[in-house]
């Protein structure tokens, strides 16, 4: 795969936010290194790395997480084609949490050191990376709100609705759904609930016509309804047109 074609993911996401000019294209395909595979289960970042690069995630599906003194383990964020899992490392140096493929991953590296010669060199692409990294921070709030406030089943539907959003301003989506190889047991990592209470919330849901999910592969059946469900407003996402 071309650098330019692992790279049209975040240049489709970013077309949604503001005007990608051609050189500016060029510059974020010539940042990734040689990609490599990860397979599912695999870590990409432990806690307490200090990388030199910055990780894209060309394909697959990946999750920040933390752990507990106890050994428990909370994901913090799911990351999706087209994210740089850990565009913050540039400055924040020592890791505080670890990264883990969900599914089988390629990932293209992007070192420091040309990320500070871009942040020099593209002050507009410069505005748009710093976007990304507060929507990452945006998306970490709005997960605390879900899971302090609402049930399992509305903090299932709100998790849908983002996943959908952002895999479809990817252009990773079609009109009823998305690709979403995880297993039930990591999706109660992110919601807080056991893999019994997953099956059982994700069995209501289909019942109630609103997604199907099977073979790693989630139908939505009514939008209206499961975002209704979900309390889900996608303002945090920031997936509308305004210049930076």
């Amino acid at each position: 795969m071309s650098a330019s074609s692992a790279i049209a993911p975040l240049i489709e996401k970013m077309a949604r936010r503001d005007v990608v000019t051609p050189q500016e294209r060029q510059a974020l395909a010539a940042l990734l290194g040689p990609a490599r595979t990860v397979p599912a289960g695999k870590l990409l970042i432990e806690p307490g790395d200090r990388p030199g690069f910055s990780t894209f995630l060309v394909s697959g599906l990946c999750a920040r997480f933390s752990l507990t003194s106890n050994g428990g383990r909370q994901l913090t964020e799911i990351n999706v084609a087209g994210d740089f899992v850990d565009l913050h490392s540039l400055l924040m140096r020592q890791m505080d949490h670890g990264v883990l493929a969900l599914a089988d991953c390629m990932i293209a590296p992007a070192t420091h050191e040309d990320l500070r010669r871009l942040t020099e060199e593209h002050p507009h692409l410069t505005r748009l990376l710093w976007l990304e990294t507060v929507v990452d921070g945006a998306i970490h709030r709005q997960w605390l709100v879900t899971m302090g406030q609402q049930d399992a089943a509305s903090r299932l539907a709100h998790l849908m609705c983002e996943l959908y959003r952002r895999l479809e301003a990817a252009g990773l989506a079609t009109d009823s759904g998305f690709a979403l190889p995880m297993t039930q047991a990591d999706l109660g990592d992110v919601l807080g609930l056991t893999q019994v209470h997953v099956n059982r919330v994700l069995m209501e849901l289909r019942r109630r016509g609103l997604l199907l999910w099977k073979a790693g592969q989630v139908t939505i059946g009514d939008w209206e309804a499961l975002a209704a469900l979900g309390q889900f407003d996608p303002t945090y996402l920031r997936l509308i047109r305004e210049p930076v």
